[in-house]
């Protein structure tokens, strides 16, 4: 399956809120949508899912309209929405039954995935009762119980501990392996570049970046050299580079033991590397700048207008 999202305006009262956005992902992958608070993602989340109506632009499946009341779609809210004072297992069924799912299968699918998550023994508990970490859970495999093609799984690992977040990897993973269609979005870039192979960058409503993250990462760094010293720290580095080598290089970003450079207009790495071998800085690792998903977001977004 293709889903396409295409030029997506929305706004409340006189102020828009999405400026034509748009992305693509196709079944078997995962795409982080990406953003700062308030950038319009779950404006969009909402839109996918028919909560609100786009003003315009459309939504595809297979190159026609998507219909979201014809797909099942497990969504996994930032702000959970269950019931604490039900129990796991009742609330459980009545959401796969909600959405259409046989009093049965609704009852199989639940004991699947408390099982698969580990939480079985706590299936007649009401979920006050239960910790952050095993109520986030509760409510993944409930996102789960109707067996969606579609999922959408808002910041997932709140509140998980490493051996819940290791469960909650694998059943993603799982998901993307099973032919899925999911749709990522966190703030925990790590786990973004764990499990999705495009992202789309929303900031002020508008997509800023998307594609294919290791494409997007070749480009990121393009021109750019780590570099680093034996005989001088990182701040004392870039100030010999500056004084030194402004000719071939213009010094990015000074971290902890590295100084990110690019190199100026013409310059190759050859050139500014025989350049640093007629000073006497000890180069003690010099090679191409491999950008995070991190770095890449900052770099986007970081700014207010």
């Amino acid at each position: 399956m293709k889903f396409e999202v295409k030029q997506l305006y929305k706004s409340f009262g006189e102020k828009e809120i999405l400026h034509g956005v748009s992305f693509a992902l196709e079944s078997g992958t995962a795409m982080g949508l990406l953003g700062r608070n308030g950038a319009g993602k779950t404006t969009t989340i909402r839109i996918l899912m028919d909560v609100f109506r786009a003003d315009k632009g459309e939504i595809l499946l297979d190159g026609k309209p998507f219909i979201s009341r014809n797909h099942q779609i497990g969504y996994l809210p930032e702000e959970r929405g269950l019931y604490p004072k039900r129990t796991v297992m009742e609330q459980m069924i009545y959401l796969a039954k909600l959405r259409g799912t046989s009093s049965s299968e609704a009852k199989k699918n639940s004991d699947y995935w408390l099982e698969r998550l580990e939480i079985t023994q706590y299936a007649g508990k009401k979920l006050e009762t239960l910790s952050k970490g095993n109520q986030q859970k509760v409510q993944l495999a409930s996102t789960l119980v109707c067996n969606p093609d579609i999922v959408i799984l808002d910041e997932p690992f709140s509140g998980l501990d490493p051996v819940n977040s290791q469960i909650l990897q694998d059943v993603v993973k799982e998901l993307i392996a099973d032919n899925r269609l999911v749709i990522f979005s966190s703030h925990q870039m790590s786990y973004v570049e764990e499990f999705c192979e495009s992202i789309a960058i929303i900031n002020f409503g508008e997509v800023v970046l998307s594609g294919a993250i290791k494409e997007i990462k070749k480009d990121f760094g393009k021109n750019q050299l780590v570099l680093s010293a034996e005989n001088y720290d990182t701040a004392a580095l870039e100030a010999k580079c500056k004084q030194e080598l402004s000719a071939y290089m213009i010094p990015m970003n000074a971290k902890r033991d590295y100084l990110i450079l690019e190199l100026t207009p013409g310059t190759t790495r050859n050139q500014l590397l025989e350049a640093l071998l007629k000073t006497d800085i000890s180069v003690e690792h010099f090679e191409t700048y491999k950008p995070s998903l991190n770095d890449i977001f900052v770099a986007k977004v970081g700014n207010e207008k």
